[in-house]
């Protein structure tokens, strides 16, 4: 009976660690300087139909502002 408690206050400390989101972190770059970065959304396809401007636009990384809770949840 003793032991049943034991395991019930284990799972429970447990339960309460957030885990890192893995999937959206392997989409994240972090630089030198701490800058978090990625890859803008809506390179796969229909490309061809969107202005050269638009196009290019989309090369470019994309910055993300996080917040802390953020930050340790994805980066941790």
């Amino acid at each position: 009976m003793v032991l049943g408690h034991y395991f019930l206050k284990l799972a429970d400390s447990l339960r309460k660690y957030m885990k890192t989101n893995k999937s959206y972190t392997k989409r994240l770059k972090v630089s030198k300087n701490g800058k978090i970065t990625a890859r803008k959304s809506g390179q796969n396809h229909f490309n061809a139909k969107e202005r050269r401007r638009a196009q290019l636009n989309k090369r470019r990384a994309a910055h993300i502002h996080m917040s802390n809770k953020a930050i340790a949840r994805f980066l941790a």
